[in-house]
């Protein structure tokens, strides 16, 4: 019975790991269509303001402390500027102005500053299976969104990849999403600084409000028809992403980044375009090419690695470490002697 318990617990843990990155990856394809109908900047307060207040109302529900201190709010506002708005206006605006597939392999490199980021500030273990996984991971989610064009020039078929394009690539939006990746990335930092003086549910729940609002005061100053166009299917599309890919997802994320290991919670962000481009292709019949489904394949094989490279190390160095023992027949071995009855025994 106790078995069966633990092993319930590790299932619905794993789970619950994993829900933040399907959430996030689902509400991608939610917003797909939204997009074309309202300004990026707006749909970015939407997505922050209220899935703050849902979190709030649910960490009072749950008896969670507000923060205390001029230092728990200063904290809070530093994480609110770089991971809310930051982030979310770089990530917005870069949306629009960018090929989805290589944003999204940009915003889904952070795992990478966030693995540096650890191993400087918090001296986290990377070893030589999280660097390789690392790699694999950016390599899948390369496959998974650069053109096809681009990747068998790599791979020495003759496409040219010239001077031209890499300036159309960043002023197309890619530098954006290359400063989302990093503000997401410190943002994750962020967090074990935040929860020592804050609790991390109602941080998030704060910060996701705090970040918000200056999104939406540049959006009534620079931007239009920000709502007139949306329908009802637009609505309920930004429903979801607000109560699932941002109330819930950011909930769970930042808990878990509040005590695990960054760099292993950071890898997962590898499964965002993983889900994305599964749940296109079954909604809204997205074909998946060959060089795809290998990006696929590469990206769960590095989250495989990154999680497990202490236990791959381990049972590496026990295999390979000779096992120095001294034969049974040559062991010290006690003896008792008897010497004189009016002597002890030796």
């Amino acid at each position: 019975m106790q078995l069966q318990i633990r092993g319930s617990k590790s299932t619905l843990a794993s789970l619950l790991l994993i829900a933040p990155f399907f959430l996030w990856g689902t509400a991608m394809v939610a917003m797909k269509g939204v997009i074309p109908h309202t300004t990026p900047l707006f749909m970015a307060g939407v997505r922050l303001i209220p899935a703050g207040v849902l979190i709030l109302i649910a960490a009072a529900i749950m008896g969670r402390s507000q923060p205390k201190g001029w230092l728990a709010w200063m904290w809070i506002i530093i994480f609110a500027l770089v991971d809310g708005t930051l982030f979310q206006g770089f990530l917005a605006e870069g949306l629009v102005r960018t090929n989805a597939g290589l944003g999204s392999v940009m915003i889904d490199s952070q795992p990478l500053a966030v693995a540096l980021l650890s191993l400087w500030l918090f001296k986290e273990h990377i070893g030589i299976w999280g660097w390789l996984g690392l790699g694999l991971g950016v390599a899948g989610i390369s496959l998974i969104g650069l053109p096809e064009e681009w990747i068998f020039n790599l791979l020495g078929s003759g496409v040219e990849i010239t001077t031209d394009n890499w300036q159309d690539l960043f002023n197309s939006g890619e530098l954006l999403m290359l400063l989302a990746a990093l503000s997401m990335a410190v943002g994750t930092v962020l967090i074990r600084y935040v929860c020592k003086y804050a609790d991390p549910v109602i941080a998030t729940g704060w910060h996701i409000i705090i970040g918000g609002l200056p999104l939406w005061g540049v959006s009534a100053v620079v931007e239009r028809q920000q709502w007139q166009n949306l329908v009802l299917s637009d609505w309920l599309a930004l429903s979801y992403a607000t109560i699932f890919g941002s109330a819930i997802a950011y909930g769970l994320f930042f808990y878990f980044a509040s005590t695990g290991s960054l760099t292993s919670l950071s890898s997962l962000t590898f499964l965002t375009p993983v889900f994305a481009l599964l749940f296109g292709h079954l909604l809204l019949s997205e074909v998946l090419t060959p060089i795809q489904w290998m990006g696929v394949l590469l990206t769960l094989m590095s989250i495989y690695l990154i999680n497990q490279r202490d236990n791959i190390g381990k049972q590496k160095t026990t295999n390979q470490q000779p096992i120095l023992e001294t034969p049974v027949t040559n062991r010290q071995k006690s003896v008792t002697l008897a010497v004189k009855d009016s002597e002890p025994e030796v």
